[in-house]
């Protein structure tokens, strides 16, 4: 499942425009921060997990063979996606827009969705969110398990901290979902795709359900300002 982008309000076609767009994403978009630091991570031989990458970093992964961009973060009208869009079309990588958000259970269809993401997309290929802890992390939770048979106990290794992804904040109800299918789907002896697809699977109940703790969502929300 992929999202249909609106225009964008970005102009690149002119001198001014393309600097005004750069400046709005070194500002606005906090880009100053990934100039040096990509946290990149190849979680398999054809899949990279990244944070949002600059359109000179796009043109490093294409030479080093990545075909496909997923953007995990929508913002048809922002300039990080008018300079990827930009970036892309001049380098001659397909990009994917799937967006999925960091603070919801996701609905049955992004999860069924991503699942036909991975099965039918050109690897290699780079999937990213903004910072690469958070959105990538559940996508690459559900790649691993979809495309590469990991039990989601396995799968769940890929929100952790050492790609930045803190679960005692509100992003942490994205480990919510799999514990609860870890209590609930697998006792039961249901596979995650029967769980996600049964009336057991409740985004709204489970995101109510959901606690974070105090110090983790003053980490994520006011010091990290995760999107």
């Amino acid at each position: 499942m992929t999202d249909t982008p609106a225009k964008a309000p970005f102009d690149l076609s002119t001198p001014l425009g393309r600097a005004r767009t750069y400046l709005d994403y070194l500002w606005n978009d906090h880009a100053y921060l990934r100039l040096g630091f990509s946290n990149a991570h190849w979680i398999s031989e054809e899949l990279v997990r990244a944070n949002q990458p600059w359109p000179h970093q796009l043109a490093a992964w294409k030479a080093r063979g990545i075909k496909t961009i997923i953007n995990l973060r929508g913002g048809f009208d922002a300039s990080f996606h008018a300079l990827e869009k930009d970036a892309c079309e001049r380098l001659g990588l397909r990009l994917v827009d799937f967006t999925i958000t960091s603070r919801e259970v996701p609905s049955r269809e992004r999860v069924l969705g991503a699942k036909r993401l991975f099965e039918t997309i050109e690897y290699p290929a780079l999937m990213h969110c903004k910072s690469g802890a958070d959105r990538a992390g559940i996508m690459s939770v559900l790649y691993m398990h979809f495309r590469k048979g990991k039990t989601i106990r396995e799968a769940m290794d890929q929100l952790h901290l050492r790609y930045l992804h803190v679960k005692q904040g509100k992003t942490g109800v994205l480990d919510y979902t799999f514990e609860r299918y870890l209590e609930e789907g697998e006792p039961a002896g249901m596979s995650f795709l029967e769980w996600v697809e049964s009336p057991m699977y409740d985004p709204t109940g489970m995101k109510a359900t959901f606690r974070s703790q105090m110090w983790g969502s003053l980490l994520t929300e006011r010091l990290l300002r995760r999107e």
